[in-house]
């Protein structure tokens, strides 16, 4: 061989090994990218399964959530609606003594002296706009005298006989029940005539 052979052989050898071995590179790189391919698509279809049973739950869950919802909303709206009618059930609760004070102090001052006559007319004037200021709030006075007996607004003292009245009818008012917003707020105290 000659040295300009030689020369050539040698320059080649190192090219036709690099060619052999990007040749073998590019041959495992393909089915190495391959497998990574297919392994991608095969999490894809399971990501896409997922999103699918994902998207059916939230398909059958959404309903309930929206009814919970309204029925959150309408209890909130309740309780609202229950504190704006009832929110002055302690301070008038707080009331009803001044009032049966007031109706005592009209009793106690049943007189023929012109000086009690007219304490009495101060303090029946001050009872009436009282329970009227009262009645502009819903407060509702209870004297079911002559009225048969209603368990759910009278609380029974006692029976007593009672000549010419219904059984059960109410004879006696000891003491005056309230009612706010159509709710007890104390029971009537009576006396009921016997059966």
């Amino acid at each position: 061989m000659s040295k300009e052979q030689q020369n050539t052989q040698e320059t080649v050898e190192p090219i036709q090994d690099a060619v052999e071995n990007l040749a073998e590179t590019e041959a495992c790189e393909p089915s190495a990218a391959e497998e990574s391919a297919a392994d991608l698509l095969q999490k894809l279809e399971e990501s896409r399964a997922e999103v699918d049973a994902l998207k059916k739950e939230l398909a059958e869950l959404q309903p309930r959530a929206q009814a919970e919802i309204q029925n959150i909303r309408r209890r909130a709206e309740q309780d609202v609606e229950k504190a704006h009618k009832f929110g002055l059930e302690k301070f008038a609760n707080e009331l009803l003594p001044v009032v049966d004070s007031l109706e005592r102090a009209i009793e106690a001052s049943q007189g023929d002296d012109e000086a009690m006559k007219a304490i009495r007319e101060g303090v029946e004037m001050t009872l009436s706009m009282f329970l009227g200021s009262m009645e502009k709030f819903n407060v509702e006075q209870l004297n079911p005298e002559g009225q048969p007996f209603n368990p759910e607004h009278h609380q029974a003292m006692s029976m007593v006989p009672a000549e010419g009245v219904e059984p059960n009818t109410v004879v006696t008012v000891i003491q005056k029940g309230y009612l706010l917003n159509g709710r007890l707020m104390r029971p009537a105290m009576v006396m009921v005539a016997k059966g």
